[in-house]
C-alpha cells in the first residue's frame, strides 16, 4: 500500500507535467490541425533560459526564490517570442500546403532548436539551481517533497488560468470559432493570423513554465531533454483527445500515473527482468493501443471546444 501511494504521488508530479506541454500541443493542433513537434524544444529552451538567468542572479547574491520568478519570467519571454516566431516563419507559409508538408518543416524546426541549444549552452549536462528548501513531508507511509507541492499547485493554476483564457475572454472565444470554422469567424471579423500567433505564444509560455517544472523537480538539464519530453507529451494529448483542453490536461495525468504505477510494479510482474528504467515503454505502448482502440482519444474531439 505504501508502494501505491507513493507511486501515485509521483505519478501526479510527473503527470502535472506532462499535461503543461500537452496543452501546447492540443493549442495549436485544435485551431490549425497541425502537430507542433518543435514545442518539446521550446519547452528545452526555456528550461535552458532560466537556468543562465537563475544562475546568474543567486550568483550576484538574490535569493533563490525571487530569482526563480525572474527565471520564470524570462524563460517565458523568450518561449513566447521563439512560439510566435516559429509560426510565422515556419508555418503560416505552409498553412495552405498539404499536410505533410508542414509535419517536415516542424521536424526540422525541431533539429534546428536542439542544434541551436548545443551551440549556446554546450553538450553538457546542467545543474538547476535550487528555488525552493527542498522540505520532505510524510503521508500514510509515503513522502513528497515542498518542490512536488510546487510543481502540481503550480501546474493546476496554470491551467485553470488558461481554461479562464479560452472560456471567458474575448481572445479565448476568437480562438474557438476559429477552430471550429475559420472562414466563417473571418466574416464576423475575427483575425485568423492574430488568433494562430497567439495560440503559439500561450502554448509556448505554458511549456516555459513546464520546462522549469523539470529542471527543479530534476535539478538537471540538457540540449536533448525535449525530444522525449514532446514525445511523451504528444502522447498524452493524443491519449485524452488532441485538440481537447481537458482532454489533454486529463491525459497528461494519466499517463504520468500509468508511467509511475508501471516503473512501480514492471519488476514484480516481470520477475524482475524489467526495471523501473523501462518505464518509457508504458507511454508508447499507451499510444499504440489508443491510436488502435480509440484514435479519437478518451474525450475525442468536440467540434467548437477546440482551442
Amino acid at each position: 500500500m505504501d508502494i501505491l501511494l507513493q507511486q501515485i504521488i509521483n505519478g501526479l508530479v510527473q503527470g502535472s507535467i506532462y499535461a503543461m506541454v500537452a496543452l501546447g500541443y492540443t493549442m495549436v493542433y485544435g485551431i490549425m490541425g497541425l502537430i507542433n513537434f518543435a514545442h518539446g524544444e521550446v519547452v528545452m529552451i526555456g528550461t535552458l533560459v532560466a537556468i543562465s538567468i537563475v544562475t546568474l542572479l543567486v550568483q550576484s547574491g538574490m535569493p533563490p526564490a525571487l530569482a526563480g520568478a525572474f527565471g520564470v519570467a524570462g524563460a517565458a519571454l523568450v518561449c513566447m517570442a521563439l512560439g510566435w516566431s516559429l509560426e510565422r516563419v515556419a508555418y503560416r507559409p505552409l498553412r495552405q500546403a498539404q499536410r505533410l508538408a508542414p509535419l517536415i518543416t516542424a521536424i526540422g524546426c525541431s533539429i534546428v532548436l536542439q542544434n541551436l541549444a548545443m551551440m549556446i549552452w554546450g553538450r553538457n549536462y546542467m545543474t538547476f539551481p535550487p528555488l525552493i528548501e527542498k522540505t520532505q513531508f510524510e503521508f500514510a507511509g509515503a513522502s513528497f517533497t515542498s518542490v512536488q507541492v510546487m510543481i502540481v499547485t503550480v501546474a493546476a493554476l496554470s491551467m485553470s488560468g488558461l481554461l479562464f483564457l479560452v472560456y471567458r475572454t474575448k481572445l479565448g472565444m476568437a480562438m474557438r470559432a476559429t477552430a471550429q470554422n475559420p472562414a466563417v469567424a473571418g466574416l464576423m471579423g475575427v483575425n485568423a493570423n492574430r488568433v494562430i500567433s497567439s495560440a503559439f505564444v500561450v502554448g509556448s509560455a505554458l511549456g516555459a513554465v513546464a520546462g522549469v517544472m523539470v529542471g527543479t523537480y530534476y535539478e538537471i538539464a540538457h540540449y536533448q531533454m525535449g525530444f522525449m519530453l514532446g514525445l511523451k507529451a504528444f502522447t498524452a494529448a493524443v491519449l485524452g483527445g488532441i485538440g481537447n483542453l481537458a482532454g489533454a490536461m486529463a491525459g497528461g495525468v494519466l499517463l504520468g500515473l500509468i508511467e509511475a504505477l508501471g516503473a512501480g510494479y514492471i519488476g514484480d510482474l516481470t520477475g524482475g527482468f524489467l526495471g523501473s528504467h523501462y518505464q518509457d515503454i508504458f507511454a508508447f505502448a499507451v499510444l499504440i493501443i489508443v491510436l488502435m482502440f480509440r484514435p479519437s482519444g478518451l474525450f475525442g474531439e468536440k467540434t467548437g471546444d477546440r482551442a
